[in-house]
């Protein structure tokens, strides 16, 4: 195998210990990981219905946390998301992480980028495991009600509605009126977030466009 081979494998292939975020998303080696092919509920999120409601979401990402929290994921990227995260498949000791957490009932497969994890959703499904146990909203379903009920903030300066928000990451990016993530952006003054009057000044304060 030629350097470059090699170069680029490195690029494609990553390890490293570890660290739960939600029911299909980690952190590895520095890296913000997204499972492929795999759609697991929000942390937010409940299933059921009435008095039989749970936190499928805080349960999705405790099943995910007590199979890999701390342990070595071998990982192979597949693509980058929109949020910047990394998509890759994840195996522990040889065995598909998302394949895992698809056949417990805790994810669903994600048939908008693959059908590879179909077969244990149905699985899963037919026995009944994780959420299927109590009925739910498909994540993707949840996540555009979520975003489609978000009241609009308004500025305390109308010539000031630039947003500076500070993202998971910690890096600070500002929001202009009328660009994609716009209206779902809630400023937080405690997370150190706030609104600006151009985006002149929230460059100037050390804020980078959003991409």
């Amino acid at each position: 195998m030629s350097w470059i081979s090699f170069a680029l494998a490195a690029q494609v292939a990553f390890s490293g210990p570890a660290a739960v975020v939600d029911g299909d998303t980690l952190h590895v080696r520095g890296e913000r990981v997204r499972l492929f092919g795999v759609d697991a509920p929000e942390l937010s999120q409940m299933c059921g219905a009435g008095t039989s409601k749970v936190a499928c979401g805080q349960l999705a990402a405790q099943w995910l946390k007590s199979r890999v929290e701390g342990r070595v994921l071998r990982c192979a990227r597949v693509d980058t998301d929109r949020y910047g995260r990394v998509v890759a498949r994840c195996s522990l000791d040889g065995a598909d992480v998302g394949l895992a957490i698809v056949e417990a009932g805790w994810a669903t497969a994600y048939r908008k980028y693959s059908l590879d994890y179909v077969g244990a959703e149905q699985l899963a499904r037919a026995t009944r495991r994780g959420i299927w146990a109590t009925g739910f909203q498909p994540p993707e379903a949840y996540r555009r009600a979520q975003r489609e009920a978000v009241v609009p903030q308004s500025p305390p300066d109308a010539r000031c509605a630039v947003k500076g928000n500070v993202n998971s990451k910690g890096s600070r990016i500002y929001h202009l009126p009328g660009s994609r993530d716009y209206a779902t952006v809630r400023i937080n003054p405690l997370k150190g977030e706030r609104w600006f009057c151009s985006a002149a000044e929230a460059a100037a304060a050390g804020w980078r466009p959003a991409r």
